[in-house]
């Protein structure tokens, strides 16, 4: 059966990865509304679920311990496709679920109840949903009361995504003010020498040397009135919530921490060696944390999904300093590889889904999301790969 595909999809990946998410940990931000959630539904289980274009991601859960699963195995996948709320009154009973690791095995789920939780222009982040082990019936007064608890999970993520856009522009003013500073000195510097220049020699100052000293000075004038340009253009940048930042920092060992607590999961559900390998030289430089989960995240689930059965992925982190600082990604697997069309697509159209080696869902926008990103990042995207060998993609973003 058809994996369900929501019409807006790569909007909706899209404004996903805007929030810029840290999956990991975002617990504490939504237990209350998540036990919240259960109560009112009367069900001994509720999740706070992401979903991007691999994985289902818990970013806060009642009753039940998980933080992720592959989005083919998710019920929430079928909840982002609906416009009101989807149930399943026996995940038993039912061919898409029946199957399923969390039906068959421990905690042998039989109810779901799922709301969307949707943005204001309808695109669907994840989901909230409620469970239980035996039969429910929830209410009309319940549903509604559901909605109302998930549009307060959005209004929520809508704060975080505020609050971590201002974080970034009082970092951005705090560079911008160190570097006008700078700037600053050399041509006031300037102005002042040539005033004190034309006073000490007082009548002794020929008009024409006295002209262009003063054109020397108009000109170290204009330096300074673009430098207050600069000045205004930073401020109008931290008022305007529009301007596309990241929040926080990493350094190639805290990132390093998390792609490996993110990801090793998927990994082992397939035997898959994963490395996660950094340039000790360089591993405590810091850089802005602005979508590389999102970046880097999509890499890895792609690279997992195309390698078989205990094969390997590695991921390859370093920062390379010239004339400027970049960060260089480099996601590699023994993988199923691709022939020079299907890299030729990846870079300049747009790749249709494939199945991987494990029978996972292909859902086709997780590569478009990754080029969308880099571009927006001002960076670089190169695939090296062959058929049946393996594949190699490597990323180059500015570091600023």
């Amino acid at each position: 059966m058809p994996a369900p595909l929501p019409e807006k999809e790569m909007q909706r990946v899209i404004e996903l990865s805007e929030f810029d998410l840290d999956y990991s940990s975002l617990q504490e931000n939504f237990k209350d509304l998540a036990k919240l959630a259960a109560k009112v539904a009367g069900t001994n289980i509720s999740l706070v679920n992401m979903i991007d274009s691999f994985t289902q991601w818990t970013v806060s859960n009642f009753g039940l311990e998980i933080e992720q699963m592959p989005r083919e195995d998710s019920v929430c996948q079928y909840t982002i496709v609906s416009d009101q709320f989807f149930e399943v009154k026996d995940l038993s009973a039912d061919d898409r679920f029946k199957d399923k690791f969390y039906v068959k095995d421990d905690p042998n789920l039989r109810y779901y109840f799922g709301v969307p939780l949707q943005t204001s222009d309808g695109l669907p982040l994840g989901a909230l949903c409620v469970l239980d082990t035996i039969g429910k019936e929830v209410s009309p007064e319940k549903v509604e009361m559901l909605k109302i608890i998930a549009d307060e999970i959005v209004n929520r993520l809508m704060v975080i995504r505020v609050i971590n856009g201002l974080k970034n522009r009082v970092k951005e003013a705090k560079e911008t003010q160190k570097k006008i500073a700078h700037d600053i000195r050399g041509p006031l510097s300037g102005i002042v020498g040539l005033a004190q220049l034309i006073s000490e020699q007082g009548n002794d100052n020929k008009l024409e040397d006295v002209l262009q000293l003063v054109s020397m000075i108009q000109k170290g004038g204009h330096s300074l009135l673009e430098l207050a340009d600069e000045i205004l253009s930073a401020e109008k940048k931290i008022d305007n919530p529009s301007h596309e930042a990241g929040a926080n920092e990493y350094n190639l060992l805290s990132f390093k921490e998390k792609i490996e607590k993110l990801f090793a999961p998927q990994a082992a559900n397939k035997n898959i060696t994963f490395r996660v390998v950094t340039d000790s030289k360089t591993e405590d430089i810091p850089f802005s944390k602005n979508k590389l989960l999102q970046i880097t995240g999509n890499l890895i689930s792609n690279a997992i999904k195309f390698t078989p059965l205990n094969g390997q992925v590695t991921v390859q982190l370093s920062i390379v300093i010239s004339r400027t600082k970049k960060l260089s990604i480099k996601v590699t697997d023994t993988g199923s590889g691709m022939d020079q069309d299907t890299i030729h697509q990846i870079l300049y159209g747009e790749q249709e889904s494939t199945e991987g080696t494990s029978g996972e869902k292909g859902y086709g926008f997780g590569l478009m999301l990754v080029k969308h990103l880099i571009i927006k990042l001002n960076g670089s995207l190169n695939i090296e790969s062959e058929p049946n060998k393996g594949t190699t993609f490597s990323i180059e973003l500015p570091i600023v």
